[in-house]
């Protein structure tokens, strides 16, 4: 699973890592869209309007959604 990130005017795929979710505990089955979910709540910021933009939290770009390879 990877995530989409736009930032310095490209989409970055950012493969999610054990570290990456290390902080977050599960406790039930997740599906892929639930985790994406998770994570987005979890790793992002949201701006209203009237940016309405998902802003990672490190300030590594914009979050777009999640893909699975």
């Amino acid at each position: 699973m990877d995530l989409i990130i736009f930032a310095d005017g490209m989409y970055q795929l950012v493969p999610v890592t054990q570290d990456l979710i290390g902080s977050i505990s599960l406790v039930d089955a997740f599906d892929f869209f639930d985790l994406c979910e998770v994570l987005r709540l979890h790793l992002t910021e949201y701006h209203d309007y009237p940016i309405n933009e998902h802003h990672m939290k490190d300030g590594s770009g914009l979050f777009y959604g999640c893909i699975m390879r």
